[in-house]
């Protein structure tokens, strides 16, 4: 009996992954996750000495349901969200704060935070916050790449042009990755 309700919810949460891959949004903003197609990241040609520059196609939204299963979470989330769209980063950074003492261990919730610390020019904290949703992602290659993208843009900002393409790089494989462990969950049902 357990075994059919696990897989009535596996095939429920893969068609909800599956009815998220077509949504688009605005380019990348603190708000905004990998998807389940993720970017191509491709640099440009570069002048010695300049920053690399990357150029990126829209990413796909991860809705906040995804990202959790509480309520309250979710709610804080949503707040963030729309916060950090209207421009009230600080506002931002408590909700998703107050979301992470409900769930510490959340991998998402420290990458919109970070993205967010990103956004304020604390460029130092959100590579501390991206590391740290690293460390709780597991085997979940798109918060991975989304991480290793903060990363990547606040080393730029910080003038570390080396450490920056290098972090675009593990971004770029991860991204990969999530495509092809994307394209065989989609291909198995």
């Amino acid at each position: 009996m357990r075994n059919k309700y696990a897989l009535v919810f596996v095939a429920a949460w893969l068609l909800l992954l599956a009815g998220c891959a077509g949504v688009k949004t605005a380019p990348p903003t603190a708000a905004t996750t990998m998807g389940a197609a993720a970017p191509e990241v491709q640099a440009q040609q570069q002048q010695p000495g300049e920053a690399a520059t990357i150029e990126q196609p829209p990413l796909q939204a991860v809705p906040s349901s995804a990202m959790s299963g509480n309520r309250a979470v979710i709610a804080l989330l949503d707040r963030a969200q729309s916060d950090t769209a209207s421009g009230q980063r600080e506002t931002a950074g408590a909700s998703l704060e107050r979301a992470l003492r409900i769930e510490p261990r959340n991998p998402w919730l420290w990458l919109e935070l970070a993205q967010v610390r990103l956004a304020q020019g604390q460029y130092a904290q959100a590579i501390t916050l991206a590391n740290k949703s690293n460390s709780f992602a597991g085997k979940q290659r798109r918060v991975q790449a989304e991480n290793w993208q903060v990363i990547a843009k606040a080393r730029v900002a910080q003038g570390d042009t080396a450490g920056a393409e290098q972090a675009f790089k593990f971004a770029a494989e991860l991204a990969q990755q999530a495509r092809a462990e994307a394209e065989r969950n989609s291909s198995f049902w």
